[in-house]
């Protein structure tokens, strides 16, 4: 099978997000100016550079309570920082909860029955109990082609990692199952690991 975006595809639905996968999530908290806070998943999300460490994730599409964009954005577009927050196959529940779209000023964190945590560089709450989060500063927002496609670039300037993963100096994913998108409705959790040397080792 072979088709052009622009002419559509003909399946009962769409296979581009079952294409790209798995994806890791990055479960966002960011805070507006008035002090709410708001958590919600992008599946569109990575690491892009090591030194210094940078992250980014991409929103698509917008709410009608939000200029042209959701409340992630708007909030960081305010404040210049967000949280990254790693998630675990034992909060599916709570990150599905998170991806509710409910009035820009509900607390999601309330929604979802989490704990709240300040950050400790950045004015942002970050999801207690969490395997690991990425406290980030803002580097700059790319708006994309389409409609409200826009991508926002952060640098970490704090981590912090549950103990109980890490084993012998090493962040071990297989003790807490990390949890993955992928197309449609569907996810994935990673349990089993292999490793391979590269050509060069």
């Amino acid at each position: 099978m072979f088709y052009r975006p622009q002419e559509g595809h003909g399946l009962p639905h769409n296979p581009f997000n079952a294409l790209i996968t798995p994806r890791p999530i990055g479960w966002i908290s960011s805070r507006n100016n008035q002090g709410t806070n708001n958590l919600a998943p992008y599946s569109f999300f990575n690491g892009v550079a090591y030194e210094p460490p940078q992250v980014m994730f991409a929103s698509t599409g917008a709410k009608s309570d939000q200029n042209n964009t959701k409340d992630s954005l708007a909030n960081i577009e305010d404040t210049g920082v967000f949280c990254v927050n790693i998630v675990e196959f034992a909060m599916r529940d709570a990150m599905n909860a998170s991806s509710a779209a409910l009035d820009k000023d509900f607390d999601e964190f309330e929604h979802a029955g989490l704990t709240p945590v300040d950050c400790e560089t950045i004015d942002c709450a970050r999801v207690a109990g969490v395997p690991a989060a990425l406290e980030c500063k803002l580097t700059q927002i790319i708006t994309l082609p389409g409609q409200s496609n826009r991508v926002a670039f952060g640098e970490v300037v704090g981590i912090h990692l549950r103990d109980d993963c890490l084993r012998d100096g090493i962040f071990d994913v297989t003790t807490f199952s990390p949890l993955a998108r992928l197309g449609y409705r569907d996810y994935s959790v990673v349990r089993d690991l292999f490793s391979l040397s590269r050509p060069d080792d």
